[in-house]
This record gives structure tokens, C-alpha cells and sequence, in this order.
């Protein structure tokens, strides 16, 4: 049976708490307009609160499915002086692979990005063995305390690190666990270490490639690395599932979001095939 999507995005949306309201955040509202702006059907799986207003904003990008909760999953972030305190103020519901419609079970690509512990990336790898999965680590390695402040949490799983195929991260997302990078070369089939304006890494069969990224004047960094991954993820196809030469046409791409701003950070397609045309 075929699939009636081709990217399927699994992972809670956010609503970021800023002056004057909520505002859309989280990885699958950069990810769904980037997989829709090369082309790809995509389907949209995660959880709000039941009326979620802003949902409306990911319909336009894929196909979407959301679990009804109570709440969706809210963040806020306060600033002392240069110091940035990041809490939780409510959570969606989990999201298991029961919840993945019939449909979609088929799908080619498969991007999981959890934000709050609401995706068990090892029971999901184990349901898509024919897909190629990739997880997207900064929300795993998060937990937060009773008065919802966020901290960092060591997250490892080894089984999970090697049913996965492609595994995300950045420099900034593991700088109290600076040894990661290291233990997962030996064991994970592709993994990518973005490193902003510096460009990044990538790892694969015990060799190391750089990539580059472009000077550009940024406005703002929020979902750079999400759309990062995503283009990615979105070009594979495109490159014969080349990893690395999908690695340097995101990494350009993802320079050019920071100069928009929130989830319109997601390119555009001039710049998705300016960028193609380029690697050929």
C-alpha cells in the first residue's frame, strides 16, 4: 500500500508566551512549511488543547492530525539581565504510534521531534524499518522541575541510536555534555552536529565532513536548526539520498531563515532551487 504522504512530522507544536500574547513555535511548525516548500506531501501528527487556536497556521503545510488535550504544550522564556530562564507551562498529551493513521504508516521519511518527552523515539524506529527516520535531540534533553524552570537531562539510548538513521543536533544543545559526539560516532549511521554561522559536522562510517554555512545579517536564530533538519530530510530525495550533499544544501538554506523571522523562517523556493542548481 502506498503512502498518501511523504514526510511524516511527529512531535508536539508549541505556544510561546511572549509580550502581547502566544505566539506558534516549536520543530514541526518550522519543519511543515520547509518539507511544503520543496514539494512534499506531508502529514503533521501531534497534540494541543482542544480549541487550539493556532493550529490553523499548520494547515496550510500538510495534512494534520492533532490529539485533543487539556493543554497544549506552552513555553516561556524570561530573561535577567543576559540569562535566559526557560519554563513549562503546560503540557499535550503523549503521542504513540497507534495514533499514526493507515495511511501514513507507509511513508518514505519520517522526522521525529519530540519537545517535551512526548515521543518514544525507540518505539517509533521500530514501526518504520522501511522508512528513513530521523530524530531531531534537543527535546530530549530537557526536563524541568516543580516550578516548571527547564534543565538540562543526559538522554542516551543506545538501541534507539542505532535503529535511527539520521540523528540532529547542535553544538549549543549538548554544551554540558560535550562528550556525546564522541560516543554516538561508532553507533549512530549518520549523525549531524550544526554549529551556526560556523557551519557543522557531519559523521558517517567513522569519517568526519565539514559543511559551510553563508554570512548572512541575522534577525532572528529561533528555528534555524529546525529548519535545517527538515531541509534536509527534504532534499534527500532530490540527491538519491545523498546525506552529505543534502547536509550542504540545509546548511545554506538554514542561514537564510534567520534573516526572516518566526515560523516564516522557512524558505522559499527560489531558494531551495537556487541552492539544488548550485550542488549540481
Amino acid at each position: 500500500m502506498t503512502s498518501e504522504i511523504d514526510v511524516l512530522l511527529i512531535g508536539h507544536m508549541t505556544a510561546d508566551l511572549v509580550p502581547g500574547g502566544r505566539m506558534l513555535g516549536g520543530t514541526v511548525s518550522y519543519a511543515a512549511p520547509t518539507y511544503a516548500a520543496f514539494g512534499h506531501r506531508v502529514g503533521i501528527l501531534t497534540s494541543a488543547a482542544y480549541n487550539e487556536p493556532l493550529l490553523r497556521h499548520l494547515l496550510p503545510h500538510g495534512k494534520l492530525i492533532s490529539i485533543p488535550a487539556e493543554n497544549t504544550l506552552t513555553y516561556e522564556n524570561i530573561y535577567d539581565e543576559d540569562i535566559r530562564k526557560q519554563y513549562v507551562r503546560a503540557t499535550a498529551e503523549p503521542i504513540v504510534y497507534g495514533d499514526v493513521p493507515n495511511g501514513w504508516v507507509n511513508v518514505p521519511y519520517v522526522h521525529l521531534g519530540p519537545l517535551a518527552d512526548e515521543v518514544k523515539p525507540l518505539e517509533m524506529a521500530k514501526k518504520f524499518p522501511d522508512a528513513m527516520v530521523m530524530l531531531t535531540l534537543q527535546g530530549l534533553m530537557r526536563r524541568w522541575d516543580v516550578d516548571g524552570r527547564v534543565h538540562f537531562k543526559r538522554w542516551f539510548d543506545e538501541e534507539a541510536f542505532r535503529l535511527i538513521d539520521i540523528i540532529v543536533y547542535s553544538e549549543e544543545d549538548i554544551y554540558q555534555y560535550p562528550q556525546l559526539t564522541e560516543e554516538l560516532r561508532p553507533i549512530v549511521n549518520h549523525l549531524v552536529v550544526t554549529n551556526g554561522r560556523e557551519g557543522g559536522a557531519y559523521y558517517h562510517n567513522g569519517d568526519s565532513f565539514h559543511y559551510d554555512s553563508i554570512e548572512v545579517q541575522p534577525r532572528d536564530l529561533t528555528g534555524a536548526g529546525d529548519v535545517f533538519a527538515s531541509s534536509m530530510l527534504s532534499a534527500l530525495p532530490i540527491v538519491g539520498n545523498d546525506v552529505y550533499k543534502a547536509v550542504k544544501i540545509a546548511g545554506r538554506l538554514a542561514a537564510y531563515s534567520v534573516t526572516r523571522t518566526g515560523v516564516d523562517s522557512a524558505p522559499t523556493k527560489s531558494e531551495i532551487e537556487r541552492e539544488i542548481d548550485e550542488l549540481k
